[in-house]
Formats: C-alpha cells, structure tokens, sequence
C-alpha cells in the first residue's frame, strides 16, 4: 500500500490523459455508487464510493470549509484523503491525496463534457466564479482547447477577479475580466459555472445559440447557478444520473416546480462515451451538469496510481 500526495503526482499528470481515462472508463461496466453528505450551514463532509469490477474500489472523504480561503494566512477549503481497494481481494492498495483527485476529477469531467458537446469552432471561453476550481479550468480548457482565442473571467467581487487574473498572468495565461456578466455570457461559446450560489447567477435570456455551459459549482440540494429560463431552452445532460437527479439542486429545485423533468436530462457519459449523440446542431444550447460521482473519482485516482507506478 502506498500513499500519493499531491506534489509527488500533480505535475506528471495531463488534462487530456484525464479526459481520456474517464471516458474509457465509462466504456466498461456501470459502477456501483454511494455518496453521503453532512452539511452544517456552509460547511460540508462529502464521501463518496464507487466499486466497478475489474477496476477497483474508491471511498473518498473530503471536507468543504469555504472560510478557511479567508483567513490570514489562507488554508485550504476541500481536504481529505481517497482509498483504493483492490476489487479482487478488497485489500487497501493506495491511499491518494483527496484534493488531488478533486482537481483532476473535477476539471476532467467538464473538458470531456465539452469535448463531445461544445462546438469544435469555440474561441472564446468564460469562466463565472475565482475560486480554486477556476484556476484548474482555466488550465485544462486551454489544453483541450488549444484554439482558444477569449478567455476570460467574472465574479461578484472585481477586485477578486483582477487577482484571479494577476495571478494566471504569472503562469503566462492571458485572462481578460469581465465587468458585465450578461454581456460577457452573450459573447462566449463555453460557459463553466464555478460558484457556490445558491441563487441562479446564469440567465437563459443571456446566452446566444451554440453555447455550451458547463454546470460545476453546485453540489448540494439548495444549490444551483442556472435560471429557470436556461434549463428550459438548453439540451440538458450530465456526467451520471444517478448523482444528479433527486441529488442536486441544478436539477431538482426546476424539477420541484415542474420547470423541467427528467425526461429532459438526453443523456449521461455512460450512454454518451457508448454511441449515444450528443450535440445535434451548430445552434443547439447544450448544457452539462458537472455532478462529479465516485465513479470518477475511482477512475481518477486509478489513472493517478497507474501513471506513478509505471
């Protein structure tokens, strides 16, 4: 058994390579999936545990304390640890970094989204939200991406935004701030959402023909970061059924007022990595809820073990 951090691992990994194993992994056998959720206010302990034959078995546990990025010095908001178990033998093979596999889980399921959704001509990408999770989409967007022209970012706070964009400067990324979120929407083709709103920041009446949204900060029941207006008008998928519906605010707050059902959700990466369309023309609004099941994380962190054990 051993026991992979976060410096040891992050810089040998790759944005495609990450894309590429979740989408072979949803190739094989459906997982079996677990979560549980203990929230007090805005606090949260996530766990998660997927089981796929042949692959593994992962239980990932992970605090979310959004304060801890206010303090001085600032801590980290999500910590926590994931375990990997061999699916033959159900002995402990690996214990994995919790913020590791969240960062490539997490950015890896949205490029793959947008790699089957978003139109291949997307030039211009905005990012709503500064958090940790922006600076991870920024990096993979551009690798996935490589033809993007625009990338630009809004948050609430501009002078949090600026810094955002200082910082990425120093990486040698150009990213413009958007002081206008409605016109920084109109005029983007790839939308990630990366908030903790429990309000929708997003409105359908901002977003032109052939975008793609890419849903992630809601993870919660009372959380969500579309409008009513935008669930209606797009094409809806996610990464899993069964961690979205009844699961996710994004989707069950709109299904509780009979805005949409589930019979709106077209599709998820099982039946889209098998054959299953996605996007059917140029001016189709697609829109992809991000809901991050432990079936990733299992593969994930597999890809993560394999790549330091090769």
């Amino acid at each position: 058994m051993r026991f992979i951090s976060y410096e040891e691992a992050d810089h040998h990994l790759s944005w495609t390579e990450t894309a590429d194993a979740l989408e072979a992994g949803h190739r094989l056998e459906k997982a079996e999936i677990g979560d549980l959720l203990l929230s007090k206010g805005d606090r949260s302990l996530l766990s998660r545990g997927a089981w796929i034959d042949g692959v593994g078995l992962a239980l990932k546990s992970v605090t979310v304390f959004p304060e801890n990025a206010s303090k001085q010095p600032p801590e980290p908001s999500v910590q926590g640890a994931m375990l990997l178990f061999d699916s033959k033998t159900g002995a402990l093979s690996a214990i994995v970094d919790g913020p590791l596999v969240t960062k490539w889980k997490t950015a890896g399921d949205s490029v793959l989204g947008a790699r089957i959704l978003a139109r291949p001509t997307s030039r211009n990408y905005l990012v709503v939200g500064a958090g940790t999770v922006a600076k991870t989409l920024f990096q993979a967007y551009s690798e996935v991406f490589p033809e993007l022209e625009k990338m630009t970012i809004w948050a609430r706070s501009e002078e949090k935004a600026q810094a955002f964009a200082d910082e990425m400067a120093k990486e040698g990324m150009n990213i413009e701030v958007a002081t206008d979120l409605a016109k920084a929407a109109a005029d983007a083709d790839i939308i990630s959402t990366a908030t903790l709103a429990k309000e929708p920041v997003l409105k359908g009446e901002w977003i032109r023909p052939g975008t793609h949204v890419d849903m992630i900060g809601a993870y919660r029941p009372d959380m969500r970061e579309a409008d009513d207006e935008l669930m209606r008008k797009g094409r809806l998928f996610v990464d899993a059924r069964e961690t979205t519906i009844g699961e996710i605010g994004e989707l069950m707050i709109p299904m509780a007022t009979g805005v949409i059902s589930e019979k709106h959700v077209i599709a998820d990466f099982s039946e889209l990595c098998n054959g299953v369309r996605g996007r059917q023309a140029d001016e189709e609004i697609t829109l992809f809820k991000n809901g991050g099941g432990a079936h990733l994380d299992l593969m994930t962190g597999t890809m993560i073990v394999k790549k330091m054990s090769g």
